[in-house]
């Protein structure tokens, strides 16, 4: 079986010194991690365990003795050195395109690693031209972004120069709408930020100034739905079950899912006056409103 070694650049590795080429034996039984000499089938599974780093020696070698295997790394009692591997040689194994100085890269040009776009610099991109990381766009300098040309991080829009944006063009963080110099506007050309509607009327708060309230913070505990995802062997399913979820045939069972709401009128009820005032002291409160949005009734309201 023929795989792939990295060195030191002493040419030792787990203080065995080795040569190239050379033919080493060891006289045990290979069980990785603990006996053997180990390599790996692929040269990019390499560098798992060993620094990326072009001091080191990569070689080509064959193992020719008994082999004990995780799936990934590979152990052998007789081993074969076969040649060195230049780094050039090394990164064209390691990346899928051309020209890249990282690994596990699929583009080219690309300065970081396991980039599946080109002229990436940051890492683990599938766009181009991003100097971030984790970007599934184009010319990105955040982070997780997913769009184009953002400056910020987890922007879904493109050409933002803030954070956490679904529109474009924004200056500010948190914008859905377009060309904003503002936070959290769901408008166009905006400069200020938007006052809401709360139980459907007009305020003169903000989004800000509603998440700094004590009655936001009530709500913050009040408790949400679950889901509660169970395993259900053929013998349980019902005949619409299986009607749903054909592949039970060769499964022998599927995943259910439930959702499971909680007693929110129950935490309501628990609370103290104090606390249920925070929320009466909202804006335009609305005893109606509020139950159709949360299921809870309140008394007298």
């Amino acid at each position: 079986m023929k795989g792939y070694k990295v060195f030191h650049k002493d040419w030792t590795c787990r203080g065995k010194h080795y040569t190239c080429p050379g033919y080493f034996e060891e006289d045990v039984k290979p069980k990785i991690c603990n006996a053997g000499m180990h390599f790996c089938e692929r040269a990019l599974d390499c560098f798992n365990y060993c620094c990326f780093n072009t001091d080191n020696h990569v070689a080509e070698v064959e193992a020719v003795g008994e082999i004990d295997t995780d799936g990934e790394k590979y152990c052998t009692n007789k081993l074969k050195i076969i040649r060195e591997i230049p780094w050039n040689e090394v990164l064209k194994l390691v990346n899928v395109g051309k020209d890249c100085t990282g690994r596990g890269n699929t583009g080219n040009y690309n300065a970081g690693h396991y980039n599946t776009g080109e002229a990436n610099t940051g890492n683990c991109n599938t766009g181009s031209n991003n100097a971030g990381e984790h970007n599934a766009g184009y010319y990105n300098t955040g982070e997780a972004n997913t769009g184009d040309c953002n400056a910020g991080d987890r922007n879904a829009g493109n050409r933002n120069a803030g954070d956490f944006n679904t529109g474009d063009w924004n200056i500010g963080s948190r914008n859905t709408g377009d060309w904003n110099f503002t936070n959290l506007s769901t408008g166009c050309f905006c400069t200020e930020e938007q006052h809401i509607k709360i139980f459907d009327k007009e305020t003169n708060w903000t989004i800000n100034d509603w998440r700094r309230s004590n009655g936001y913070r009530v709500m913050l505990y009040c408790p949400q739905k679950t889901k509660v995802v169970e395993w259900i062997e053929e013998g349980r399913m019902s005949e619409k079950e299986k009607e749903d979820n054909p592949t039970y045939k060769t499964t022998g069972g599927y995943l259910r899912v439930t959702e499971e709401y909680p007693d929110r009128q129950a935490w309501w009820d628990s609370l103290d006056e104090d606390s249920k005032n925070c929320v009466y002291d909202l804006p335009n409160f609305d005893a109606e409103k509020f139950y159709k949005c949360t299921g809870i009734r309140v008394d007298g309201k």
